[in-house]
């Protein structure tokens, strides 16, 4: 017996990493082992080949080497207690299940409600076709609610009366079930209501946090500037001493070279007395000016609600003439009749310095980065470079090489015009332009073509490389020749229908891009030029007043003018696109992508959203007026990317959200 279980003994020798019961291998030798157990456990002493149980087991080896039965057991062996459990639920009752799962966290923090209706309360208001009182009091009649059957029946019948108790009681159940709805939608609008606060305050939050980003993106640009000026001025001295060693090393001239000789003098006095003159690019006075671009644009406004205002400075003491900005938060230039011209920090409402030069009060200025141009009663057009300014945006000293206080910046909490420190801007001059013979009353560049226009009725280009004007436009000249060569007289000059004004200018606005200027005049002519013939190439004639102002994009070309209309002309075909006008007459106008933005004679802003056709007002006299106050009359408006300054009669500027 021992041999034979030795002999019959099999031993499980897979190899490592391999299940050893469930194997192939592993299944033969468990079935061997229980043929073997059951052959000693039922009649040792019958024949063994012989035994019915021998041939059962047999079977059930056959069966067990099929490849689906073998699949079936290694599923099973894989399969964990808690899936076989899964495994003997149906779809509904897991989904039942899964619906009524709630943690132990959110059973134990319940939140506290006031409301007076359980939720089981709610649901039945809300959905009474699914509860079992709903459907039992489901009406099938309209809105207007019959009261009693078609059929007639006696009112003293008791069964008549138990119905109309029956009635009575459903209408009670649906005005509670009604009462109970209300009581949700009032809750609700409560918890939205939280909600949008919690919302406002955390957008409140956010944009501090953008704006103190904004402060610091301002400071970074500020300090590149000041460093590439640094690498500027250390380029040219390095420069200039190279050039000083040169001249050094080159051997000086003999002293017959010195000599004049008879033919040198005739030559020398047979020159004109203009090529004897230095030429304009050897003037000492006149700088080379470099264009600095910002490297990131503010979008603090974008998030402000349209005619939010953002900024109030007492700029002047007097009326505001002209200004300009260069981006939003950026730096600010303004006008006024108090004969002055500052600059201005509009991220921090801080006066940056004055910029002295010119005799008269300033009529025109353009800022283009950080070249400044302006246009004087005193017949000239100065160009400065506001990145020369010394100026700290931090308002102190901290981190600066020099111990002067130059380059401070000063707090206004009064509101009112404080002159700031004495030769901050006294590096920012380049050059002067003089040609003309009366007031400049417009001008405009881009790039290094500027064109101005004067009251001596001329428009002038000027090269501001070589810092000369190349070309003159005589208006009067060219409205005589349209007269001349066209029979209509479609260019002439012609008077307006409106009596003239001393506020007019003969040349009112004009903008320039490459070889093409647009040029409106006192006769409501706006006159498209080409300044490579220096000939009037297409006018167009629909304004009845002076023309005070415009700009033009690739398409458009938009103008507006003391007959208190704005037109909208189509450059392709010289025609009226559009045109809207207001009560007073329009003395400044400009547009961004969207708006146009114009001074109307009124304490508000004139603004018209193109893309919603629609008019609306912004500025001081829409929010002051509500409080009794009465502002000044706005004559100026600027307008970039929804930021829009605007300057009043008092010398106050505005900064708003458009």
């Amino acid at each position: 017996m021992a041999d034979s279980d030795s002999n019959n003994a099999i031993h499980d020798d897979a190899p490592a990493g391999e299940d050893s019961i469930l194997s192939p291998r592993g299944i033969e030798a468990f079935t061997r082992k229980v043929t073997t157990t059951a052959s000693h456990l039922v009649a040792p002493g019958k024949d063994p080949p012989g035994n019915h149980y021998h041939h059962a087991m047999a079977q059930v080896h056959k069966q067990l080497k099929k490849p689906g039965i073998q699949r079936g057991m290694f599923t099973m062996a894989r399969t964990t207690p808690t899936d076989l459990v899964r495994s003997k639920f149906s779809t509904s009752e897991i989904q039942s299940r899964a619906r009524s799962y709630l943690p132990d966290e959110m059973l134990q923090h319940l939140p506290e409600n006031d409301n007076a209706y359980s939720l089981f309360q709610g649901f039945q208001a809300s959905f009474p076709e699914l509860t079992t009182e709903g459907k039992k009091h489901k009406r099938r009649v309209s809105r207007g609610r019959k009261m009693i059957d078609d059929s007639p029946s006696a009112s003293d019948n008791p069964h008549h009366l138990h119905k109309l108790k029956k009635e009575r009681s459903s209408l009670m159940h649906e005005l509670e079930m009604l009462g109970i709805r209300k009581n949700m939608a009032s809750s609700e609008i409560h918890e939205i209501d939280n909600k949008i606060n919690n919302l406002a305050g955390m957008r409140r939050i956010i944009l501090e946090r953008l704006a103190g980003l904004e402060q610091e993106e301002a400071l970074l640009e500020h300090d590149i500037v000041d460093m590439e000026s640094r690498i500027d001025d250390a380029q040219a001295l390095v420069e200039e001493a190279e050039s000083i060693a040169a001249a050094i090393d080159t051997p000086n001239k003999s002293d017959d070279d010195d000599l004049v000789t008879d033919q040198d003098a005739d030559e020398f006095m047979s020159k004109s007395i203009y090529e004897k003159l230095p030429s304009a690019s050897s003037t000492p006075s006149k700088r080379k000016h470099k264009t600095m671009k910002r490297k990131s644009m503010p979008i603090l406004h974008e998030h402000f609600e349209p005619g939010f205002m953002i900024r109030e400075i007492k700029a002047h003491a007097d009326n505001i003439t002209a200004m300009d900005f260069d981006v939003p938060f950026g730096t600010m230039v303004s006008a006024s009749m108090d004969d002055t011209v500052k600059v201005w920090d509009l991220n921090a409402g801080r006066c940056i310095g004055s910029l002295e030069g010119h005799t008269a009060s300033v009529r025109t200025l353009q800022v283009e980065d950080n070249i400044l141009a302006t246009g004087s009663m005193d017949a000239t057009i100065r160009l400065w470079d506001l990145s020369r300014a010394h100026y700290d945006p931090q308002g102190s000293q901290f981190g600066r090489d020099d111990e002067d206080d130059d380059g401070m910046a000063f707090e206004n909490p009064d509101d009112q015009p404080v002159d700031p420190p004495e030769g901050s801007m006294a590096d920012c001059p380049l050059f002067t332009l003089e040609s003309h013979v009366d007031e400049i009353t417009v001008l405009h560049f881009r790039g290094n073509v500027l064109v101005s226009g004067s009251a001596d009725k001329t428009i002038r280009q000027w090269d501001l490389v070589k810092g000369r004007c190349v070309q003159t436009l005589d208006v009067m000249w060219a409205a005589a020749q349209a007269s001349v060569s066209i029979g209509t007289g479609e260019g002439a000059w012609r008077q307006t229908t409106r009596p003239a004004t001393a506020s007019a200018d003969f040349v009112g606005a004009l903008q320039v891009f490459e070889s093409a200027l647009a040029c409106g005049t006192a006769d409501g002519m706006v006159r498209l030029w080409d300044l490579r013939s220096g000939q009037v190439h297409r006018s167009l004639v629909g304004h009845t007043g002076p023309v005070t102002c415009l700009q033009f994009d690739d398409v458009h070309l938009v103008t507006g003018s003391l007959d208190r209309s704005i037109r909208i002309w189509d450059l392709r075909t010289g025609s009226i696109y559009d045109a809207y006008a207001y009560d007073n007459p329009v003395t400044s106008m400009m547009f961004d992508s969207r708006r146009i933005v114009s001074a109307a004679g009124e304490d508000v802003v004139k603004v018209y959203d193109k893309l919603e056709s629609r008019q609306w007002d912004c500025g001081a006299g829409v929010t002051e007026g509500e409080g009794g106050r009465t502002p000044a009359i706005v004559e100026r408006v600027r307008i970039k990317d929804g930021y829009l300054i605007e300057g009043r009669r008092d010398g106050i500027i505005g900064a708003w959200a458009c």
